[in-house]
């Protein structure tokens, strides 16, 4: 019996549309994950991008439980001595969610070229509307 390696061609990739509305941010972020490694496919293979496309609409209405708005913390540094910034949840989500969503997803994919093509079909809108309604994509409800 030989095992099955998918190629480029076998692959078929589907759009899906999330509303984040009400969902809690974390659940929401690693569901996205899943679906853009292809792990909900029978086909799933660690070393190549199985994944589908998702769209991610009303990201400035997504929910954190407990305290973490107020209590996690974004930081990035400027590249000056003495350059580390810090931004709390709260206002990161109100003026970037898109950001703030992009950021959580990206970090649950691999590291490294193949992480970076699965990052690419993650599409984020911070309002109800989005541009790839062309694409017919199938709503999405997470669990």
């Amino acid at each position: 019996m030989k095992t099955f390696m998918p190629k480029a061609a076998d692959i078929t990739r589907k759009w899906y549309v999330v509303d984040a509305e009400g969902q809690v941010f974390g659940r929401v972020a690693s569901q996205v994950a899943s679906i853009l490694r292809g792990k909900n496919k029978p086909i799933y293979t660690p070393n190549v991008d199985t994944g589908d496309y998702v769209i991610i609409i009303n990201a400035d209405k997504i929910v954190m439980t407990g305290k973490k708005l107020d209590q996690k913390i974004y930081y990035h540094h400027t590249g000056y001595v003495g350059g580390l910034k810090e931004t709390k949840y709260r206002k990161l989500l109100a003026e970037k969610p898109e950001f703030a969503i992009r950021r959580a997803v990206v970090g649950m994919l691999p590291k490294g070229p193949l992480g970076r093509q699965m990052a690419k079909k993650l599409k984020v809108y911070a309002g109800p509307n989005h541009d790839h309604a062309a694409q017919n994509p199938e709503k999405l409800e997470l669990v």
